[in-house]
């Protein structure tokens, strides 16, 4: 495998979630993939929502401070029958995005089928699977009992694997980027 991503660059992966969310990080040294961590951030059920939302903002910057991530790769959210439930996840995703781009970092956007289809080559496959192909490739000595930061490092590996594919990725450099590419998402 050979793209071009530079050399050293730290990729972090996010599975957004209003109960939990995942993280994973990766960095990238002479072209291969080496496991920096991974961060599995559960939230309170008590909370309402605009404070879950405040935390997972302060949560990931936070953890941008801290990694200096070069980019960030984000699981899209899939398409329930909770209508509910999907905006709640869709603005746990924004908040994430929009830490990212607070700190001018570049977010790439995958969807589960394309996270799973660039770790185990089947976009079908369960979380179980991935989590084990990634302890496979990752050299990870124990998968955590949960799959929310295994599914985050996944989207890290997914937007290693696709680095130079630009043309498939929904990509955001910066606010300007995000709301010419998603005009529907205005109020």
């Amino acid at each position: 495998m050979n793209n071009k991503i530079p050399n050293n660059s730290i990729i972090m992966g996010i599975d957004p979630g209003t109960n939990v969310m995942g993280f994973g990080f990766i960095s990238i040294v002479n072209n291969q993939m080496e496991l920096v961590n991974m961060i599995e951030y559960k939230l309170s059920k008590k909370d309402d929502h605009s404070v879950k939302l405040s935390k997972i903002f302060n949560k990931t910057s936070e953890l941008i401070k801290n990694y200096n991530p070069n980019y960030v790769a984000i699981e899209s959210p899939f398409f329930g029958k909770n209508v509910q439930s999907m905006l709640k996840l869709g603005r746990a995703q924004g908040v994430s995005i929009a830490a990212a781009l607070n700190s001018n970092i570049s977010i790439s956007e995958y969807s589960p089928k394309k996270i799973k289809m660039a770790i185990t080559g089947n976009g079908n496959s369960s979380k179980d699977q991935v989590a084990k192909m990634l302890k496979s490739m990752l050299k990870i000595k124990e998968l955590p009992k949960n799959h929310d930061s295994t599914d985050a490092l996944a989207a890290a590996v997914c937007h290693f694997f696709n680095f130079d594919n630009d043309q498939q990725n929904k990509k955001y450099s910066n606010w300007s980027s995000f709301v010419n590419k998603n005009p529907n998402k205005l109020a």
